[in-house]
């Protein structure tokens, strides 16, 4: 079956409104014997005369008044289609959005995000789900619309991101945890017992990689998958945790903090969403409030933590001290 020519959709919309060959032509600029053409050619694609003669005018068939009120609807939701979007009302935009971050995104910025978009746009809803992995997936398919995180190889090599704020690996422990007296050597970091905090279940991590450069190994007493039960673990027992510093800022407090005496590369935390969204006006307006949002909390004094003692540094009097 031939696929229609969908021109004719709105030749056959105007010949119907004016119910005049002649008219029709002068207001679509074609000549008469064009626009008989392709009155001719709409005869042939219904299957009926649509306009029959009537004295010395034209008169619409049954069938061509029934096809008048649709062709009418369906070129102006065409043209609507085709328009540039108009400007974005954020007091009547009614939509939702899906979220996808690691525990301690929604703690941390979430109430400032909510706040924001419930002033600016009351009837938008958001909808924050789990990263259970850095699967592109679901960015794909369009069951997420955002998603903040660290750009990794498994990142869809379509995907868009950018830069929300640089953040830092920082050791944590329990008030009153032996590592809150004395200097925080490498080595009486390594001889803690350890959360090890992995959501594919891996027995080692980039804090193992830097002892075993400093000749230190450390024992691994339990592994995780997130950093809210890596906390709760180290807040409830002596074990120790280490988790990025600003992503876990809510999560964090009550909780000893410190500096990690061993150098771990700094991480870039990025929002990511597929390319399909970007002229998307509203997902563009909401782009913009979780970068401000971030930038807004990143810009505060970051939290003065106790100088660790890298390894390689001379040991000092005041080093010393318990596990």
């Amino acid at each position: 079956m031939s696929r229609p020519d969908l021109n004719l959709l709105v030749t056959l919309d105007v010949l119907l409104a004016e119910g005049s060959v002649a008219k029709a032509a002068r207001r679509l600029k074609l000549s008469p014997s064009a626009m008989s053409r392709a009155l001719a050619r709409l005869r042939e694609a219904t299957g009926d005369p649509l306009l029959v003669r009537a004295g010395r005018g034209l008169v619409p068939t049954p069938r061509a008044m029934e096809l008048s009120l649709e062709a009418g609807r369906l070129v102006k939701e065409a043209q609507a289609m085709l328009r540039p979007a108009e400007r974005l009302d954020l007091k009547r935009l009614a939509r939702s959005f899906t979220l996808r971050n690691s525990d301690g995104f929604v703690e941390n910025f979430g109430p400032a995000l909510l706040a924001r978009v419930a002033a600016a746009a009351p009837g938008v809803q958001l909808r924050f789900v789990p990263k259970p992995d850095k699967d592109s997936g679901p960015m794909r398919e369009g069951s997420v619309d955002l998603e903040t995180g660290v750009v990794g190889g498994s990142t869809g090599p379509e995907v868009r991101a950018q830069a929300l704020f640089r953040d830092r690996f920082v050791g944590v422990a329990r008030i009153g945890h032996p590592l809150s007296e004395g200097m925080i050597t490498a080595a009486r970091f390594a001889a803690g017992r350890h959360i090890l905090i992995s959501r594919r279940g891996l027995d080692r991590g980039p804090v193992d990689d830097a002892l075993e450069t400093a000749g230190l190994t450390r024992t691994i007493a339990t592994v995780v998958g997130g950093f809210s039960e890596a906390l709760a673990l180290a807040r409830g027992t002596d074990l120790i945790a280490t988790v990025p510093e600003r992503y876990t800022g809510k999560l964090r407090e009550g909780l000893f903090t410190f500096a990690l005496p061993v150098k771990l590369a700094p991480l870039t935390i990025s929002l990511m969403w597929h390319p399909r969204l970007d002229a998307d006006a509203a997902h563009r307006w909401l782009r913009g409030v979780v970068r401000e949002v971030c930038e807004g909390q990143r810009d505060g004094n970051p939290q003065k933590l106790p100088t660790p003692l890298l390894w390689g540094d001379r040991l000092s009097p005041k080093a010393g001290g318990k596990l």
